[in-house]
C-alpha cells in the first residue's frame, strides 16, 4: 500500500486524495470519483446511475476485488460508459457506509467490504452487494455481466428501477429508526445480570469467544460479561472471558512476536487470522485486558498489554502523537505473508537448540497451517511443559523463548512490512487515549500515560477548535466534518485521560465536546442520536447511532462520557441525556444485548448514579490510597483528585467543596448519587469498600 499516488501518467483523480484507501485506486483504468459535488453533479446531469464502491485500505477482499476487476480494462471500459463510479473509505465516512450497508441487509445477505452498492442519480440505492468475482462462482454473478444486467435495467426498465430504489429508500428509513418505537423503561442491575446470563449461553467454551467461524474478539461484550459478573452474575461469566483472553493470547489472532492483534480469525479456535490490524480493535483489548488484571491479576494479561502497547507504539503512532488507523493484511501482493514461518527460515536465525524450543512451543512444521506450507504462530507447547519435558527450570526455558522470540523479531523487521493507513481519526485516537488511560493506571507505567497525553494534546490542537471538530487528519490538515463517534469516543478517552492524570484541561475539553456533540446530533423527538450532524445534505435517510459493532457507537461513547462528567464534576444535568437514551433503549438492551454491547457499559455506569472516588490531599499523602483503587475492577467508579492547599479549579469547585484531608493523611470520598459516605484514610478498607458496592446497586 502506498501513501502516494502513482508516479505514471495513468493515474486517475484518485491520485489526488490525502485517503490512502483512495489513493490504493489512482492507478486504475477506472474514472474514479471521491464522493463529493463534482462527482453528483456529473451523475445528474448526465442521467447515469452511480456504482458506489465503499471498502478500507487494510481490507483483503477490497484487494482482491480491485486486482480481478479495478485493475481490468474492459471491466472499468464497463464501468466508465455505464455509471458514474465512486471510492468511499468507509473510515472516513462511516454514515454513508452505515447507510448503504443497510442495502446489502434488505436483500438478505451479511455486510462487511468491499460494499458495492448502484444508486439512483438522486442517492436512492436500487441494488447492491460486497464483493463480486470476475466470473459466476460462489454463487454471485461474475462482476462483468452484472454491469451490463444493470446498464441494461436502468436504459430499457427505467420503472423497475424507480420501484426497487423506493423499496429501498423506505427499508433504509425503516433500518435507520428500528428500536426508536419503543416505550421506555428502567433498566436495573437484574436487568445488567440477565443480560450477561444469555450472553455467556453463545460463548464457545472449549476455545472462548462467541459462536464459530469466523470469530471476532468482541471485547465490548466481554467486558460487558465482566460487568453482569461484577453484579452477581456468577463465576460462569467471569470464566468465559477469561477462557477467551487466554485462547485469543495464545492463538494466531494475536501477533506472538510483535504483539497487537489482527482483526479476526477465519476458524472458530482463533488460529488463522484476517492479518490487517485496527487501531480500534487494539485499543478495546487493551482495555479489555486491563480490566481482567484488576479482577484477577495473571502474566499473561500484563504481557499481552504491554506488547500491544509497545506494537502501537512503535508502528501505529506518530511524530506528532497521534495514532494510526490501520496496518494492512497484505506485503508483497500475499496476505498473511509478513507474519507466517518456515522450518528452514527459523534454522538460519537461531541455534539449533533454539529452533528445536521453539519449533515444538509454535508447532512449526513443513506442511504449515497456513498456504503454501508456511505457519502462523500460535503458542501449542506452554514453557512450563516444555521445561517438564526437558527436566529443566521453567525460568530457564522461558528466557531462552523469549531470546528466540526477540531474534525471530529482529528478523521479522527485515522484511518488507505490511503497509499503513496513515489517517489519524478523532474517534479512534480516543479509544486509544481510554485503553492507555486505564492501563497505565492498573499496570503502574507512567510512560503509557505519556503516550496518550500526546495523542489527546495532538487531536485536541490539529483537529479540535472548540466548536468543531474534524474527524479526519492527514498530511498536515483536518477533513470531513466529525460525526457522532468521534465527539463521543474523543470525549470518552478525555474523561479517562484525567483520571490517569487528573489534568482538568482534559476534563474541560470533554465537557465542551459533550456539549457541542448534544447540538449536533441530538434528537429530542426521537430521543436518540443521529450519527451525522443535522442537516447533512447528501444522506439518502438520516441515521442514528444505536448499534454497537466492531467498535462503539458514539451513542453509546458519548453516554459513557456523560457519565463520567457528572461524577467527576458534580453536575446533575450531565446524567439527563444518559437516563432519556438508556431508558428509551432499554428494551433493545435487555432483548439484544450482543447489538448493544458497548451501551450496556454505558448504562451499567449509569446505574450506579454517577459514582466517583475523590482523593484529597498531597500526591504522596494520596498515593497508597489511589494505588490501591487503581487495582481494584471498579469500572462504574471516576477517580478525581484535589490537590492539597491549591485552590479548585472552576469545572471542580463544586465537587470538591469541603474534601479536605483527614488529621493530614490523605483521604477518599467514596460518592453515588451525589451523595457520599465518610472519608476513608486506610487503603484496605477503601478497596474493601469499593468492592463490596455493586451488590447494593
Amino acid at each position: 500500500m502506498s501513501s502516494h499516488p502513482p508516479s505514471s501518467g495513468s493515474s486517475n483523480r484518485l491520485a489526488r486524495e490525502p485517503s490512502p484507501y483512495l489513493r490504493q485506486h489512482a492507478g486504475n483504468p477506472v474514472d474514479w470519483y471521491a464522493w463529493g459535488d463534482e462527482a453528483l453533479a456529473r451523475a445528474r446531469a448526465e442521467d447515469k446511475p452511480i456504482l458506489l464502491s465503499v471498502g478500507y485500505s487494510a481490507c483483503h477482499w477490497c484487494h482482491v476485488m480491485a486486482h480481478e476487476s479495478f485493475e481490468s480494462p474492459e471491466t472499468a471500459r464497463l464501468m466508465n460508459e455505464g455509471f458514474i463510479n465512486i471510492k468511499v473509505d468507509r473510515e472516513e465516512r462511516p454514515d454513508l457506509d452505515q447507510i448503504y450497508q443497510g442495502v446489502v441487509q434488505l436483500l438478505g445477505q451479511g455486510g462487511g467490504w468491499p460494499l458495492t452498492v448502484f444508486l439512483t442519480p438522486d442517492l436512492k440505492p436500487f441494488y447492491g452487494g460486497t464483493y463480486f468475482p470476475p466470473e459466476d462462482r460462489y454463487g454471485r454473478p461474475g462482476f462483468p455481466r452484472l454491469l451490463m444486467a444493470l446498464r441494461d435495467t436502468w436504459e430499457n426498465k427505467r420503472e423497475e428501477v424507480k420501484r426497487q430504489a423506493e423499496q429501498f429508500e423506505e427499508g433504509l428509513g425503516e433500518l435507520a429508526e428500528y428500536g426508536l418505537d419503543a416505550a421506555p423503561g428502567v433498566l436495573t442491575a437484574a436487568d445488567v445480570v440477565a443480560m450477561g446470563k444469555r450472553m455467556v449461553q453463545q460463548v464457545d467454551l472449549v476455545h472462548g469467544g462467541f459462536g464459530g467461524a469466523p470469530k471476532f474478539p468482541n471485547p465490548m461484550n466481554f467486558s460487558l460479561l465482566l460487568r453482569a459478573w461484577r453484579r452477581g452474575g456468577g463465576a460462569p461469566l467471569r470464566d468465559a472471558v477469561f477462557l477467551t483472553l487466554e485462547r485469543m493470547a495464545l492463538g494466531g489472532i494475536y501477533d506472538q512476536l510483535g504483539g497487537g492483534f489482527h482483526r479476526y480469525s477465519v476458524d472458530a479456535r482463533w488460529l488463522v487470522p484476517h492479518f490487517e490490524k485496527m487501531l480500534y480493535d487494539n485499543a478495546q483489548l487493551v482495555h479489555l485486558y486491563a480490566e481482567a488484571q484488576q479482577v484477577e491479576p495473571r502474566p499473561l494479561w500484563r504481557k499481552v498489554v504491554e506488547e500491544s502497547v509497545e506494537y502501537v507504539r512503535r508502528e501505529m503512532t506518530d511524530a506528532g502523537g497521534g495514532f494510526y488507523a490501520a496496518q494492512d493484511a497484505d506485503s508483497e501482493g500475499e496476505e498473511g505473508k509478513f507474519f507466517v514461518w518456515r522450518p528452514e527460515e527459523l534454522q538460519v536465525v537461531l541455534s539449533p537448540e533454539r529452533a528445536e524450543l521453539v519449533t515444538r512451543h509454535f508447532r512449526v512444521t513443513s506442511q504449515g497451517n497456513f498456504e503454501h506450507g508456511a505457519t502462523v504462530l500460535e503458542v501449542v507447547v506452554p514453557g512450563e511443559l516444555l521445561a517438564r519435558e526437558r527436566g529443566l527450570p521453567v525460568e530457564e526455558v522461558e528466557r531462552e523463548l523469549v531470546e528466540a522470540r526477540r531474534a525471530m523479531f529482529q528478523a521479522r523487521e527485515r522484511r518488507v512490512k505490511p503497509g499503513r493507513d496513515d489517517k489519524i481519526l478523532a474517534g479512534w485516537n480516543g479509544l486509544m487515549i481510554r485503553g492507555l488511560a486505564l492501563a497505565a493506571r492498573v499496570f503502574e507505567r507512567p510512560d503509557w500515560t505519556k503516550l496518550a497525553v500526546s495523542a489527546a494534546d495532538f487531536v485536541l490542537a490539529k483537529m479540535w477548535d472548540g466548536t468543531r471538530l474534524a474527524r479526519s487528519y492527514q498530511e498536515g490538515e483536518a477533513r470531513i466534518d466529525g460525526f457522532l463517534e468521534d465527539y463521543g469516543d474523543l470525549a470518552s478517552g478525555l474523561t479517562a485521560l484525567y483520571q490517569a492524570t487528573f489534568d482538568v484541561k482534559y476534563l474541560e475539553a470533554a465537557e465542551a465536546l459533550v456539549k457541542r456533540a448534544v447540538e449536533l446530533f441530538w434528537d429530542e423527538e426521537k430521543r436518540a442520536y443521529l450519527t451525522a450532524p443535522r442537516g447533512q445534505k447528501d444522506l439518502v435517510v438520516a441515521t442514528y447511532g444505536l448499534f454497537d459493532n466492531a467498535f462503539p457507537s458514539g451513542a453509546s461513547t458519548l453516554t459513557e462520557a456523560q457519565v463520567a462528567l457528572a461524577a467527576l464534576t458534580g453536575n446533575e444535568r450531565h446524567l439527563e441525556l444518559p437516563a432519556k437514551y438508556v431508558g428509551k433503549m432499554r428494551e433493545g438492551l435487555v432483548a439484544n444485548a450482543m447489538g448493544y454491547g458497548y451501551l450496556g457499559l454505558a448504562a451499567d455506569s449509569l446505574l450506579d448514579g454517577a459514582a466517583g472516588v475523590t482523593f484529597a490531599g498531597s500526591r504522596d499523602a494520596v498515593a497508597p490510597l489511589l494505588s490501591a483503587a487503581n487495582l481494584v475492577y471498579a469500572p462504574t467508579f471516576a477517580f478525581g483528585w484535589k490537590e492539597d492547599g491549591k485552590p479548585a479549579p472552576a469545572l471542580l469547585k463544586e465537587l470538591f467543596e469541603g474534601r479536605e484531608p483527614v488529621g493530614g493523611q490523605g483521604a477518599a470520598y467514596l460518592c453515588r448519587g451525589f451523595a457520599c459516605e465518610r472519608p476513608r484514610t486506610d487503603a484496605k478498607e477503601l478497596v474493601e469498600r469499593l468492592v463490596e458496592m455493586p451488590s447494593q446497586g
